[in-house]
């Protein structure tokens, strides 16, 4: 037996799942969670899908009755809220935790049982969205959920509760995959990848997770609020308690415009990586492509108020939001132009995966064009809400994200099954998507024209014969699309199943991927490759054969545990060695007790919930006091050099994890803080009269508390003592809450007062938990002095809102 036989019967040990269905419900492996991804997502496509063709059958022609109008908003409803939170997201976060180790030279994610966890809540909410209808309860406002209709008064049943609390749970899932995205590209590279040489498939990943940090807490604040508005009866969007139902809308659009770059830069990001490989040559303006989706990034922040032309904002704001939405067709022209440049230049090879790629040009360029049309506001005007923007709305997306999404699905296949697909198969697949889409979505630009309107079940014959023709002939066409789906997973699967065997790096790429066995083993390498330019396999023809006899960092795995080499985030040199946790129950478990917690909440059982949450809490600390080397400091003989572990290093992947959580609950608290002062700008007086302000000398003795725990640590690193300030924190704020003049239920003043005070309370006992748990464990000392640090931060803000603002107004 060869050296190399032994470093392989040590990792494939180390590293495999356990056997049977234990070893399925308790594995952690990004390979096995990122493919569960994509399968379930694709099996959302299809439910999705299905509701779609009801939905068209039903507008086939004038005064159908295939469904009712209440049906009708509930297939409505769910197929966008598919289609948006259940599928696109989940299936593009599948690639990525599938192929981003890979592509990197890293052998798993950073925070493993993150992965698993995160997985686990995305179908748990998806589970607990689609038994709706089991419950004859399935939401119906619309997959944006606008307030009032989505508020208590205006449906009255749980068909909001079942959308706001599973949503909220997928969210969870997709802010858990970011985290684990940041951290691994900038801190988990193989030896020697700057950051200037990373795939760009990571730039793209890593501008995605950034954009996800800061995206999703708006809706995730949304969506709690009104929750807490509809079971406790709280005025956040009631204007007749000082509410504004418009707030609503700013915090969902503060997520949705952004949502439509998070779903498009990651395909954007495959065909970066695809194309070059059937073009025969290197992408063409590298760096070019990095800014400028860095700039789509930025820009797409500034885009909200783009989907509000109609509610009433002044024309001089709607003039900036109107240039912004036409300004972010730059940064995406730079990215399309090199694409072109990269294929003009190059030597085209048409097999499946390039089809699919010239498929997404010529629907993608459509899309953006009627982008630059809505983005002019009296033409918005005139087609706001009408199947035009449905239709542009589906060329971005599918567009967008489908079809380099079924390329990569090809690209990848013989990565994934060692096997390719079949030619013959895919041409059918993608002729009947690609005719099919067009032929569905084309005439909606007319029937928009004409004045059909967006999310109305039916319409008459006044409309005229074009109107009914143009319908019948999307419905005919959206049938031949959906059969182009069932034949492009089929072709997948007897690609899996029964294509031909594929030689080593059959496509000839260029990325690190295809540097190892197909299917790949479970560990990935061997060892870990040392990279030194963008293009590996094209520059070093001998990696492939190097990385097999392991000759690189971390060969094998003879202490029998999973290790990870964690290099420097700009230069990729190697700092330390991740130790990272194998097979266990705990995210799962966690995620059934965090599901059952939502579940008796929706039902009132409020006591229940909560008791719930404390289990959630005590599988949280049981799974970070089994993290990392929990024991000592001490170096290991990573070979060449001699790194330490996590526990003695100040570059450990906690500490980054901890980081970007932080920039999760600032936009969480940010948000909400916007919130407070949109609400303040449009009442008459603020706080209310009658209505003041939380007791003075228990904010100021809080504040005292909080700055003081913050000292503790920072310059004592006395946990014990921070937590007894944090704990006097705790108990002034709770005071200050019982004693509060105001009802929550009668003005907005006091809704939004009293969360952004429990927001705050939570944050504390968090880091008052953190603090209690380092006098236990001393190593986790950095990551508890950066989140209380945060706390802090974040308490003298909000005690400036409640107290300092409406005093100088």
């Amino acid at each position: 037996m060869t050296a190399a036989d032994v470093y392989r019967e040590q990792l494939e040990r180390t590293w495999s799942n356990a056997p049977g269905w234990r070893g399925q419900l308790t594995a952690v492996n990004h390979s096995t969670i990122g493919l569960r991804y994509i399968v379930t997502s694709l099996a959302f496509l299809l439910a999705g899908g299905m509701l779609a063709m009801f939905m068209r059958l039903q507008l086939g022609w004038s005064d159908q009755s295939v469904l009712d109008h209440e049906t009708y908003n509930q297939f409505v409803t769910m197929h966008g809220t598919t289609m948006m939170f259940l599928f696109a997201i989940p299936l593009l976060e599948g690639i990525a935790l599938y192929l981003l180790p890979k592509m990197i030279g890293a052998r798993d994610m950073p925070f493993p049982r993150l992965t698993a966890f995160g997985y686990w809540c995305y179908l748990f909410g998806g589970v607990f969205l689609y038994t709706s209808f089991a419950f004859d309860a399935a939401p119906a406002s619309g997959w944006f959920m606008y307030t009032p209709l989505s508020s208590i008064e205006y449906t009255p049943g749980l068909g909001s509760d079942f959308w706001l609390l599973g949503i909220t749970l997928a969210e969870v899932a997709a802010v858990g995959a970011a985290v684990e995205i940041i951290v691994a590209v900038l801190k988990n590279r193989a030896p020697g990848m700057a950051i200037t040489q990373m795939p760009l498939f990571a730039w793209y990943l890593l501008v995605t997770a950034f954009m996800i940090v800061f995206g999703f807490p708006p809706l995730i604040l949304g969506s709690v609020l009104l929750e807490i508005e509809r079971a406790f009866g709280f005025a956040f969007f009631d204007p007749a308690r000082g509410g504004d139902p418009l707030l609503w809308q700013h915090l969902f659009w503060l997520f949705g415009h952004p949502e439509v770059y998070i779903i498009f830069l990651p395909a954007a990001g495959v065909v970066s990586t695809v194309l070059p490989v059937f073009a025969r040559r290197p992408i063409v303006a590298y760096t070019w492509i990095v800014l400028a989706l860095i700039g789509t990034a930025f820009l797409s922040f500034g885009l909200w108020v783009h989907h509000m032309f109609t509610v009433g904002i002044p024309l001089l704001a709607l003039s900036f939001f109107s240039a912004a939405s036409m300004g972010v067709a730059l940064p995406m022209g730079v990215q399309v132009f090199a694409w072109i440049a990269t294929l003009w230049t190059g030597k085209p090879w048409l097999r499946a995966p390039m089809r699919f790629i010239l498929g997404f040009f010529f629907i993608f360029v459509l899309g953006g064009l009627t982008g630059v049309m809505v983005a002019l506001v009296p033409f918005d005007w005139q087609v706001h809400d009408t199947h035009f923007i449905v239709a542009h709305l589906h060329y971005v997306l599918i567009g967008g994200m489908l079809f380099p999404c079924f390329a990569a699905v090809y690209y990848w296949l013989p990565l994934l099954s060692g096997r390719l697909p079949d030619e013959g198969f895919s041409k059918v697949s993608f002729w009947l998507l690609f005719l099919g889409f067009n032929a569905t979505f084309l005439p909606m630009h007319l029937t928009g024209l004409l004045g059909l309107p967006r999310r109305v079940y039916t319409y008459g014959e006044a409309f005229g014969p074009a109107m009914q023709w143009l319908n019948l002939v999307s419905t005919a066409a959206g049938f031949v699309f959906a059969l182009g789906v069932v034949a492009f997973i089929v072709s997948v699967v007897l690609g899996w199943r029964h294509g031909t065997r594929a030689p080593a790096n059959p496509w000839g790429a260029a990325t690190l991927e295809w540097a190892m066995p197909t299917p790949p083993p479970v560990y990935n390498f061997v060892s870990i490759p040392t990279i030194a330019s963008r293009d590996p396999l094209w520059d070093e023809p001998l990696l492939t054969e190097r990385l097999a006899e392991g000759q690189g960092f971390l060969r094998g795995a003879p202490r029998g545990t999973r290790e990870m080499l964690g290099t420097s985030m700009r230069a990729g040199a190697p700092e330390l060695v991740v130790e990272i946790s194998g097979s266990t129950w705990l995210p799962l478990g966690t995620a059934i007790a965090l599901f059952a917690a939502i579940v008796m909440f929706m039902v009132k059982w409020y006591w229940v919930s909560g008791g719930l949450l404390l289990v959630v809490l005590a599988l949280v600390l049981a799974w970070l006091w089994t993290t990392g080397d929990r024991l000592q400091r001490r170096e290991i003989d990573a070979d060449p050099l001699v790194l330490p572990t996590q526990a003695g290093s100040i570059h450990a992947p906690g500490l980054w994890g901890t980081a970007v959580f932080v920039l999760v609950s600032g936009t969480l608290l940010a948000s909400l803080v916007f919130a407070y002062f949109y609400l303040w700008l449009d009442a008459d007086a603020w706080p209310p009269v009658g209505q003041g302000a939380l007791p003075m000398v228990l904010g100021g003795a809080a504040l005292i508390a909080l700055l003081g725990a913050g000292a503790l640590l920072h310059w004592l690193r006395a946990a014990g003592l921070a937590a007894v300030a944090l704990a006097v924190y705790l108990v002034c704020v709770t005071i200050a809450l019982t004693g509060f003049e105001a009802s929550p239920r009668e003005h907005a003043y006091a809704s939004v007062v009293s969360v952004l005070v429990g927001f705050h309370a939570v944050h504390a006992g968090i880091a008052l938990i953190m603090c209690v748990f380092t006098m236990l464990r001393p190593l986790a000392l950095r990551i508890a002095a950066l989140f209380t640090h945060y706390v802090v931060g974040a308490g003298v803000l909000m005690l400036a809102v409640i107290y300092l603002f409406p005093a100088v107004q």
